[in-house]
């Protein structure tokens, strides 16, 4: 079986190819897409076949899938694209009969969530294809609060908008062992998988497990929406960033991360990675 992965030198696509080495699968049987060649060089050198993927060159698409089996189609980084790349993609996984497995947001066609809008979308794509494929809604990587968790390990103080919101995170690697489960299984054909850490916490939990790794009181600075965007502009982003940062966190507040099942742990068989692990191993504590 050939397994191709679009986005395979981005963060996620290389834990996944990882994932899939561990579990014993040739290199040889794995297609990395993607556009950094210092990275695609070194996942040649481990013997994976490799190619170059623009989006909006179909041709390249069809390279890099000729002769796959499966697709990971990782969605793409780029807001107000993503529509029309994976679009691109999708075809061109039709055209060699190839099931796809496609990473989501997390209840992307219900929930209000700011970036949602483009995987709904999508999702809207790969109804009636008469394509096989399989949604991974993955929830919040825990990467995503690096900054903030070394700002309060550092400066004993947390900025947040997203009030008592509880965030259903997990690091990338355990989104990137269910994928390569999913990848490696007919198990999970046409299923919508809602993916998300076992443990869901709140910014107020954030700050108490930073200051039980470090042993440094850690406060939290709740702020509104406008006073959130006042911040991160202050703290030199701009204007669009800073709105659509302090849209997610309110989206947070409302709910919109707070998870729900243990689905993920399910599939990579163990518990997903605890906050206070995770927050251990990003301080060296």
């Amino acid at each position: 079986m050939t397994i191709a992965i679009t986005g395979a030198t981005g963060q996620l696509g290389r834990l996944v190819i990882e994932q899939l080495l561990a579990r014993g699968v040739d290199p040889s049987t794995i297609v990395a897409g993607g556009r950094n060649e210092d990275v695609l060089a070194r996942l040649a050198g481990q013997g994976v076949r490799t190619a170059r993927v623009d989006y909006a060159d179909a041709s390249t698409l069809d390279a890099a899938f000729a002769g796959a089996d499966r697709v990971l189609l990782i969605s793409g980084s780029e807001a107000g694209r993503r529509t029309v790349q994976h679009k691109a993609v999708i075809d061109a996984a039709r055209k060699v009969g190839a099931s796809l497995v496609y990473t989501s947001a997390p209840k992307a066609t219900t929930t209000s969530l700011v970036l949602a809008p483009e995987h709904k979308a999508t999702e809207g794509l790969l109804e009636g294809l008469g394509l096989t494929y399989t949604v991974l809604r993955n929830n919040w990587y825990t990467e995503n609060y690096d900054d903030a968790i070394r700002q309060a390990a550092t400066t004993g103080s947390v900025l947040t908008g997203a009030g008592t919101g509880r965030i259903a995170s997990a690091p990338r690697r355990d989104y990137a062992e269910a994928a390569a489960v999913v990848l490696l299984s007919d198990g999970y054909t046409g299923e919508i998988l809602e993916l998300g850490g076992d443990e869901p916490w709140t910014f107020d939990e954030l700050a108490a497990t930073v200051s039980e790794v470090t042993g440094t009181p850690v406060t939290v600075n709740a702020v509104s929406v406008d006073e959130h965007v006042a911040a991160l502009t202050a703290a030199g982003l701009d204007d669009a960033s800073a709105r659509f940062v302090a849209a997610l966190d309110a989206n947070i507040a409302e709910g919109a991360l707070a998870g729900g099942d243990t689905t993920l742990s399910s599939i990579i068989g163990r518990p997903t990675t605890p906050l206070k692990q995770y927050v251990g191993e990003l301080l060296g504590r």
